[in-house]
């Protein structure tokens, strides 16, 4: 295994570095084909949800993720078939499939869309109200403590 492999095997006959080699062409090819959004990626790394602290950072992040994740892509996708042999003919009947099925598609996804919309409005203004009243609580129990404060001064 080479020095710059990040992956370790213990089983005979595994070629880790061939392994990692075909990991990075398909990355390669796939940020070639956009994708990867670099900004999403290194933005996932950099909020990995192990190392959130608390149940409010927590809801940003997860909110944040929802509003990123709320549309179901509708766009055209390229196929792909590994079946070298066959693969024009079985390209061009998945294009004829896609193609009838095209118009069930897009009414499903729109209202998949719809719903997520909806879902993720709803668990805003419960979020945002949560934390309105949570705002109201500790402005009011820190009022409190300054009148026991003061009253125990005064005492």
């Amino acid at each position: 295994m080479s020095e710059t492999t990040p992956l370790q095997i213990g089983a005979e006959g595994v070629d880790v570095d061939a392994i990692v080699r075909e990991l990075r062409e398909r990355v390669a090819e796939r940020r070639a084909r956009g994708e990867y959004d670099e900004a999403t990626v290194a933005r996932a790394e950099r909020f990995n949800l192990a190392n959130l602290k608390d149940d409010a950072q927590f809801l940003e992040r997860y909110l944040t993720c929802l509003r990123q994740a709320v549309q179901v892509d509708i766009d055209d996708f390229d196929i792909v078939e590994r079946r070298a042999r066959l693969a024009p003919l079985l390209k061009r009947l998945k294009r004829g499939i896609w193609c009838l099925l095209r118009f069930y598609t897009y009414r499903l996804w729109s209202q998949q869309n719809q719903i997520n919309g909806m879902l993720l409005a709803a668990t805003e203004i419960i979020a945002t109200r949560d934390q309105e009243r949570l705002d109201r609580i500790e402005a009011r129990l820190s009022e409190i403590e300054a009148r026991l404060d003061a009253a125990g001064k005064s005492s």
